[in-house]
């Protein structure tokens, strides 16, 4: 796969996931309650983290504990990481990587049905699931993201928040019927890796968004805003992306990963794998 090609979906797929393998595994999954969350943990080279998965996003939630029973996640690499945004992991093909090797295109071969929830936002340590452009914003079956971001006020916010409409304006403007022949030759210039032919029609897809309306815009509601303002977050990702679950424990570790010296496609120079996960509980 040349470089170019290898940009295109990596920029795509954005973003974004974290491994988790499994010292002693659970042969069944955990039962899921509205008032009981799965657990997991993630140790990795910099810390441990305890995630939280939400229950009402139950198709990613069985999704992760599927493979984090079959061990799909263990000694995955963090390979993407940039400070103040979010690390991400989960390619399977990081394992056994070189130090030069390109990663982010590692994957299961389905995708996970997108899943928006009004209550779930990006605030410091969401775990996100990462995607290519598909039009339906399916997520990657394995790779995620976990968000760093930082402290924002209402006027950053507010940009965020004009982002977030950008991006939905040009979700809702591709479903149209008759911009349907310019996104399969979007696809298929990102495919065949014509950058100049790809270029040139995103310029024109995004053109005709500016001037879409046809779709609600999304208001970020003020209790999220409290929490960006305080704890910090990536507020330009919501309702982009899914969120599916939250660092409860190892906020820091998340800062330790995000501050290492980073290379071609923000690959750590240096490997950060995640040694194993466990559900325990």
């Amino acid at each position: 796969m040349s470089i170019t090609k290898a940009y295109l979906k990596l920029s795509s797929l954005f973003f974004v996931l974290l491994v988790l393998g499994s010292c002693h595994r659970n042969t069944t999954k955990p039962e899921a309650t509205k008032d009981k969350r799965t657990t997991v943990e993630l140790v990795t080279e910099m810390g441990t983290m305890v995630i939280e998965l939400y229950n009402e996003t139950p198709k990613h939630r069985d999704n992760f504990i599927k493979l984090t029973q079959e061990g799909a996640y263990d000694s995955v690499l963090f390979h993407r990481v940039i400070n103040q945004f979010m690390i991400q992991s989960g390619d399977p093909d990081s394992k056994n990587a070189k130090i030069d090797d390109a990663l982010g295109n590692g994957d299961k071969p389905y995708k996970v049905a997108a899943e928006f929830h009004p209550d779930f936002f990006h605030k410091k340590g969401a775990l996100g699931a990462a995607r290519d452009g598909n039009p339906e914003r399916a997520s990657s079956a394995m790779q995620f993201y976990i968000a760093q971001g930082k402290v924002k006020n209402d006027s950053l916010i507010d940009k965020d928040q004009k982002r977030i409409n950008k991006w939905l304006a040009s979700h809702y403007s591709n479903l149209r019927p008759e911009n349907k022949a310019l996104l399969d030759s979007l696809q298929k210039a990102n495919t065949d890796d014509t950058y100049e032919e790809y270029s040139r029609i995103n310029d024109k897809l995004e053109k005709l968004a500016e001037n879409f309306t046809d779709f609600e815009k999304y208001i970020i509601p003020e209790p999220h805003r409290a929490v960006y303002r305080t704890l910090g977050g990536t507020p330009h990702l919501d309702q982009n992306y899914t969120v599916f679950g939250e660092v409860i424990k190892g906020l820091e570790v998340i800062d330790s990963i995000a501050v290492v010296e980073t290379g071609f496609q923000d690959r750590p120079k240096k490997d950060v794998r995640i040694f194993s996960v466990r559900i325990i509980e």
